[in-house]
């Protein structure tokens, strides 16, 4: 992952709440994708942004999709090992051990009968690779594509940062072939060069797409770091249904997820979001601190970062979770097989009208709204009304959240509990709200009950 400008913040230990898991999942669609159709309201009277985003199309995954051995994935990192070994300790940008990773991975997606393609760029006067990979057949028109970048930085071999993301779609790449899969989308798979010095491989290949391959392009997703020491379950929230993917999928595990925030500007989706394409992804921490409340969440050890030997020496094949390289890399599997093998005429879409602006949330002060206004609905709402709301907040306990209706009724979506300590609401809900005229300005009201935790609506939405 590229270095953030700057120092990051950590995020506070509690002492005066005892930490327990918490979190609620949402379940929204784990399907194929297709782009998104965007239509323009007037925004709401506070000038935010209140644009009705119809709603991706939802398809059914026709194949399930294999398991993972991780026991391949960290065969491929150890070559990644003894790559860097045998060219200084490390595999960066520039360095012999960078194009000995490149020959690596080409060869193995060469003899399983991928099409590849080596596209060269230069960076402080060397030359850098991106690794292309087409499996055959599937629509063109309709593209999922999954990268990871397969430079290190020069302090180190890269082993979890970021080997791990490259071994894992390798492997599921891989498992492809072995399946002979004959998707209805287009699979691409892609290996970065120098992501350490800002992204400059993928913006290359992003910026040299004309507008028709851009739009052709249904999904990015992104796998920097996915085997730290000290795992989280992090997953991108840039798109409600590839996030949906993905944290389905790991509830249905028994696994909590939190929505990844390290990572935003920092990694190789940054380049493809810019561009209007939808991304996600997984990520499994870097040198963030975990704070209790994960560490009871999913184990590992608080107070330390989620990987220490983050872009060091120390970051080789024994610098890795195993259990999450695993969970990591069968999650990759599943949004593979079911966005690419899903139905080809997906099921008519919901709309769906969202604010992204951020409001700050004041800490045990007055309650705070954010307004979307509805237009276009005939008649009322539906009894199942989804009210998606996303909130980064150092404590949920304190948070009580309402939905307020046009004409002022109010429906309790979450109430404050000492009990409910983890960070951030990332959550549902269903309303039964057919008692209400759809069209109008609802708000999201927000209030924190309680001292000393910090946060702010992130965005929130309404599908009908």
């Amino acid at each position: 992952m590229t270095p953030s400008a700057g120092q990051r913040p950590v995020r506070p230990t509690r002492l005066r709440r005892c930490a327990t898991a918490a979190g609620t999942v949402a379940a929204l669609a784990t399907a194929l994708l297709a782009p998104s159709a965007l239509a323009s309201a007037a925004p709401a009277g506070t000038g935010r942004s209140t644009a009705p985003v119809l709603a991706p199309a939802l398809g059914t995954p026709a194949l399930a999709a294999p398991d993972i051995a991780v026991a391949d994935v960290k065969a491929d990192l150890d070559q990644l090992q003894s790559v860097a070994n045998a060219n200084g300790g490390n595999r960066a940008h520039g360095r012999t051990g960078y194009r000995a990773s490149v020959d690596f991975v080409k060869g193995k997606l060469d003899a399983a009968g991928f099409t590849t393609t080596l596209q060269s760029f230069t960076y402080n006067g060397a030359t850098g690779w991106n690794v292309i990979a087409d499996w055959p057949g599937g629509d063109t028109a309709h593209t999922v594509m999954s990268g990871a970048h397969l430079d290190s930085v020069t302090a180190g071999p890269g082993i979890n940062d970021n080997g791990s993301g490259s071994a894992g779609i390798l492997e599921v790449a891989l498992a492809v072939s072995r399946a002979g899969l004959q998707p209805a989308k287009h699979l691409r798979f892609a290996w970065w060069g120098a992501e350490e010095y800002g992204m400059v491989g993928s913006k290359q290949y992003v910026n040299g797409l004309s507008a028709a391959q851009r739009s052709s392009i249904d999904a990015y997703l992104n796998f920097d770091m996915i085997g730290s020491p000290n795992p989280g379950y992090f997953v991108y929230d840039d798109d409600p249904a590839l996030e949906s993917l993905f944290k389905d999928w790991f509830t249905a595990k028994g696994i909590a997820t939190e929505p990844e925030t390290e990572g935003d500007g920092r990694s190789d989706h940054s380049p493809f979001k810019n561009a209007g394409i939808r991304v996600g992804g997984l990520f499994s921490g870097a040198d963030y601190i975990k704070t209790s409340a994960q560490a009871a969440k999913w184990g590992g050890t608080a107070g330390r970062a989620f990987d220490a030997c983050y872009h060091a020496s120390c970051d080789t094949s024994a610098n890795l979770s195993t259990t999450a390289l695993d969970n990591n890399t069968d999650a990759i599997a599943n949004a593979v097989w079911t966005l690419g093998t899903g139905t080809a005429t997906p099921p008519p879409p919901g709309t769906v009208f969202e604010n992204t602006a951020d409001v700050a949330i004041p800490d045990a002060g007055a309650a705070v709204e954010s307004p979307v206004t509805v237009s276009g609905i005939t008649g009322n709402a539906p009894s199942t009304l989804k009210v998606g709301v996303e909130i980064k907040h150092t404590y949920r306990g304190d948070l009580v959240v309402d939905l307020v209706a046009p004409d002022g009724s109010t429906y309790r979506l979450k109430s404050s509990s000492t009990s409910d300590s983890a960070d951030n609401v990332s959550t549902t809900y269903t309303v039964n709200a057919s008692s209400e005229v759809a069209n109008g300005t609802w708000r999201l009201r927000v209030q924190d009950r309680y001292a000393q935790d910090t946060g702010y609506i992130d965005s929130w939405r309404l599908t009908f």
